[in-house]
């Protein structure tokens, strides 16, 4: 960046919302992986048209109700919305399966993949931090966005004076999400004072004027192993980002740990379902 005389607001627009760095470590590594990421951004941007991002009609809804349907024709067993009422342990102390509430046959796994509240309170999980999270019901699109109907906005630590980025994810009618003439923001930062509501201050101040807002603080929680003693594989929870960069590289990371082969996503969809 210094040798082409970039200032730090391209640097900062580069870093992190090019390149998606959570922080400005990218300034002391390697220049190539930096351009890979912004490289990235490009190809992406050029496939998709005015925009890197994609994002579902109807809302992340359709995601679940996607694996439904792959698990179903795969010959998969679903329960959605099942409370557990306990995990279930072999006497060697690996996972042998876990019963569902209201359910009289408990269901049976070599390997469970959960979600840290399923741990809280026991060894499995650590808690790293909070994330404050707050949606805004507009009826105007975002400033200087050129009246877009969708946007992901991420202001960099250093412009706003913080320890971490702040985002913004914007949605609206055009992705059946909500009522026509309707914008949902959906604003997210890492907690780092004892008033996070005034952590905000910098996001609401480019949204403008909301209908109603809705806020609250989660707690941050973290595996303490990777699984490979009891078969129990236990994510991290959502951090404060909005493009799902991080929360990819955690799936990559324990389908590997799962099948002892890095994701491969080379295969033809031709190819899918074949038996091997």
């Amino acid at each position: 960046f210094k040798y082409f005389s970039c200032d730090e607001n391209t640097m900062a627009f580069t870093g992190h919302a090019m390149a998606l760095y959570l922080d400005d470590s990218y300034l002391k590594r390697p220049a190539r992986e930096c351009i890979d990421r912004v490289q990235l951004y490009a190809y992406s941007l050029s496939r998709y048209g005015n925009s890197p991002y994609i994002y579902p009609v109807w809302g992340l809804g359709g995601l679940p109700e996607g694996f439904s349907r792959l698990c179903a024709i795969h010959g998969g067993v679903y329960m959605l919305n099942k409370p557990i009422e306990k995990i279930l342990y072999n006497d060697d102390g690996t996972v042998k399966g876990v019963q569902c509430k209201d359910e009289e046959h408990p269901a049976y796994c070599k390997k469970l993949l959960a979600d840290p509240s399923y741990f809280i309170g026991t060894d499995k999980v650590k808690k790293v931090g909070q994330v404050a999270r707050m949606i805004c019901i507009m009826s105007h699109p975002i400033k200087d966005t050129n009246n877009a109907d969708s946007a992901q906005i991420i202001l960099p630590a250093k412009h706003t004076g913080r320890r971490s980025d702040i985002y913004i994810s914007m949605v609206s009618y055009h992705h059946q999400v909500a009522a026509q003439g309707k914008y949902v923001a959906v604003v997210s930062l890492n907690v780092e004072s004892k008033q996070p509501e005034k952590e905000f201050a910098p996001a609401l101040a480019l949204l403008g004027k909301a209908d109603v807002r809705f806020s609250w603080v989660s707690d941050q929680y973290a595996p303490t192993d990777d699984g490979s003693k009891d078969n129990i594989f236990v994510t991290s929870s959502y951090d404060a980002t909005s493009h799902f960069e991080t929360a990819t590289k955690e799936i990559m990371s324990i389908y590997e740990r799962l099948t002892g082969q890095p994701v491969d996503l080379t295969a033809k969809p031709d190819d899918l379902g074949k038996d091997e």
